[in-house]
């Protein structure tokens, strides 16, 4: 879908990390765009943002109280909308394991609530975001998250003719992001002790700006069925602490529930669907139809993955060291940020 066709666009969770990213670059990349509609279910965080966007000086932007949960708030939403980022999420590990039933209500549920409402409005194009924590998932968060990943991928199998397709951008943390493990370091390291899970630990890292790259990419090359993924550096948890408080004591805590010792994002069992685009993978449909010349006419050259292939944050070739680490802090999370 080309980006001058997107004129009116629908962020759901917009008024999170991502959303508060991805507004400032919609305004600037979408020429045509005649509404922008951010909904979300905070309306503190609605009225912040209406600060900083006044009606006046952005009269594209709408902001609408709602919750994905909910099938009406959500149709009425939809209404005149053609694309639709779908960024609402509940995120933390350890909550969704005290909490199953509320992250299956809204990451499960609300996706297919979202399914339902594109499916039965003008919408042609959406995109999901979702999780490294969904490929092979260990705790309920990533188990709701794959299930979400699912219902999209499946969702063109049931639009008919309908002009419309729906894609899923998965990646790892977010550098930075409302509750990552960033902020939380640099905390402790305010105490002088800061708390590791496990030596072993390591994350793939992606910035704002990288994963808003990546959405504007995919809202542009998407066919429909795909699942996209970044190539993106990891790092590993002793080395974050490090870079945060090089002077700080390092406490082993454990592993906390449902939690992982490495992330991944493509497992052995997705490697034979997954091919290699460069910059980016793609997962594609089981029993796609897609063949060479049309691959190579939507994304360029690509290539097929080993069938042992497995891309985790182990094995990454990529790892980012201390003064990386430190470096992108200052850059993309806190410009005054000085190491404990």
């Amino acid at each position: 879908m080309n980006l001058e066709e997107i004129t009116n666009l629908l962020i759901t969770g917009g008024t999170g990390s991502f959303g508060r990213a991805f507004v400032p670059e919609a305004l600037k990349r979408l020429p045509n765009l005649k509404r922008l509609v951010i909904f979300s279910r905070d309306e503190l965080k609605q009225f912040n943002l209406q600060q900083k966007y006044p009606s006046d000086k952005y009269p594209q932007l709408r902001f609408i109280l709602g919750d994905v949960r909910d099938q009406n708030s959500l149709r009425r939403a939809f209404e005149g909308i053609d694309s639709v980022i779908h960024a609402a999420a509940f995120k933390q590990v350890p909550a969704a394991e005290y909490n199953p039933i509320e992250f299956i209500k809204t990451n499960i549920l609300g996706s297919e609530n979202i399914v339902e409402a594109s499916l039965s409005s003008s919408v042609k194009q959406v995109i999901a975001l979702s999780s490294d924590k969904a490929s092979s998932p260990i705790n309920l968060y990533g188990a709701t998250k794959l299930c979400s990943d699912k219902l999209f991928i499946a969702a063109n199998n049931i639009k008919g003719k309908k002009n419309k397709h729906f894609s899923v951008v998965r990646y790892g943390n977010v550098l930075g992001s409302r509750g990552s493990v960033i902020p939380f370091f640099i905390e402790k390291a305010k105490t002088g002790l800061i708390p590791i899970t496990s030596r072993e630990m390591t994350r793939f890292n992606i910035t704002l700006n990288d994963a808003v790259n990546m959405v504007f990419w995919c809202m542009k090359n998407s066919c429909g069925g795909e699942l996209f993924i970044p190539k993106i550096p990891s790092y590993r948890i002793t080395d974050l602490a490090e870079a945060i408080g090089p002077s700080c004591k390092k406490e082993i805590i454990g592993i906390r529930p449902g939690e992982k010792i490495h992330e991944e994002m493509i497992s052995m069992a997705d490697a034979i669907n997954t091919i290699d685009l460069g910059k980016y993978y793609a997962i594609l449909p089981s029993g796609c139809t897609l063949n060479k010349n049309t691959i190579e006419e939507n994304w360029g050259k690509f290539k097929f993955l080993e069938k042992d292939f497995t891309y985790n944050s182990q094995n990454n070739s990529d790892f980012l060291d201390i003064d990386q680490i430190r470096s992108l802090i200052k850059k993309h999370y806190l410009s005054s940020f000085v190491p404990k």
